[in-house]
């Protein structure tokens, strides 16, 4: 593999003894003379490094290097500047660079920390691979075993991080074999699905996995209490892997105490399952209790959302029902209206016990519903 290397220097024309050498050791070096022309390429050419001049006319490196983070953010970026100013290089280390180098360069200096950047994405993606093979065969093994809702979520959650993981490296060389092992999974899920479905409603035990009519129920509403108020938010559509890649910008704000799965019921449809969740109770049990409520044919609307247009309804129900006191709200986010007013009047949800936000933005994102003005 030929490793592309951008170069952005107002003195391009002097730098040509070492762009040969870069180039005599096999790399492909692309050279602009300003920062502008630099982002230009970005945009449109994938590249593997950017040498990044700092003192040039126009833009300076650091400007360039705050658009390029926008829009390559895992690009790795090595400034070259004459200047040994402590702040400069705080700066430029602020601004996430794999190296700084001063001039005037030094050849090796320069090959030096271009290995270092591309050995370390080999050697990275070499302990994945070898750690991934060796748990492949554990994984696949355990398919074979008689296992419960609990051993088959935490193998879902061990093929979404090795997924993240693969995804993460340059060649992503085992994604295909990642790829074979969830078909196999999923063949296997299915079948523990089918066997015991149907147990799981009728005749419930210790091995039961928490399911949408009962999710509320269990990890819910028994953290209610009058010292905070408490907020549910539900994301439609949210996969567990979208989850894992949103989860580390959420920890810059929040401490995740704990993590934990739950079985949808099925179908899994937002039709069903949401309002199911909202509910406490079976589709089947929602339509004999409010039958005004329930819409019978799915296929009569092509508004999805208005399947669940009760669910505020069946969350005070559910409330009522297991005698639960607690002042709450309840918040569906569809336009962009909606989510302005929601965070304009947020200092009035601190006066209720519970604060119930969905969101559906992830829905229809999936559904390619374009016409939606939050998109």
């Amino acid at each position: 593999m030929t490793y592309k290397i951008l170069w952005a220097d107002d003195e391009i024309d002097l730098l040509k003894p070492y762009i040969l050498f870069l180039e005599g050791k096999g790399y492909e070096v692309f050279t602009v003379n300003s920062g502008a022309d630099a982002l230009d390429l970005v945009e449109t050419q994938k590249f593997d490094i950017l040498f990044l001049d700092e003192n040039m006319p126009g833009m300076s490196g650091l400007e360039v290097l705050l658009h390029i983070k926008k829009i390559r953010p895992n690009l790795p970026v090595i400034m070259i500047t004459k200047s040994e100013e402590e702040e400069l290089m705080e700066d430029a280390i602020g601004s996430k660079i794999a190296d700084y180098l001063i001039k005037p360069l030094n050849p090796n200096q320069l090959l030096l920390s271009v290995k270092r950047i591309f050995d370390k994405k080999r050697l990275e993606e070499g302990k994945t691979n070898i750690t991934y093979q060796q748990e492949f065969l554990a994984l696949s093994m355990q398919y074979q075993d008689h296992l419960n809702a609990k051993e088959w979520s935490d193998i879902y959650e061990k093929l979404i991080y090795w997924e993240l993981e693969i995804d993460t490296t340059e060649n992503k060389s085992m994604a295909e074999v990642l790829n074979n092992q969830k078909n196999e999974a999923n063949a296997h899920f299915s079948k523990f699905i089918e066997k015991n479905y149907e147990g799981w409603l009728m005749n419930p035990n210790t091995e039961t996995p928490v399911l949408s009519h009962l999710m509320l129920r269990k990890h819910v509403f028994p953290k209610i209490n009058d010292k905070s108020p408490l907020y549910f938010i539900l994301i439609d559509n949210l996969r567990f892997d979208q989850w894992k890649t949103l989860d580390k910008y959420i920890q810059e704000y929040f401490r995740l105490e704990s993590e934990s799965t739950y079985y949808s019921i099925l179908p899994t449809t937002t039709a069903y399952a949401r309002n199911s969740i909202f509910a406490g109770m079976m589709p089947s049990e929602i339509a004999k209790n409010y039958p005004d409520k329930w819409v019978y044919d799915l296929g009569d609307s092509d508004d999805e959302e208005g399947f669940n247009k009760h669910e505020e309804f069946y969350l005070q129900e559910q409330l009522k029902r297991l005698k639960i006191n607690a002042k709450s709200s309840y918040h569906k986010i569809i336009h962009q209206y909606q989510g302005k007013q929601l965070v304009d009047n947020f200092n009035k949800l601190a006066t209720n016990d519970l604060n119930v936000i969905v969101y559906n933005f992830v829905d229809m994102l999936s559904h390619a519903r374009t016409d939606m003005e939050i998109l």
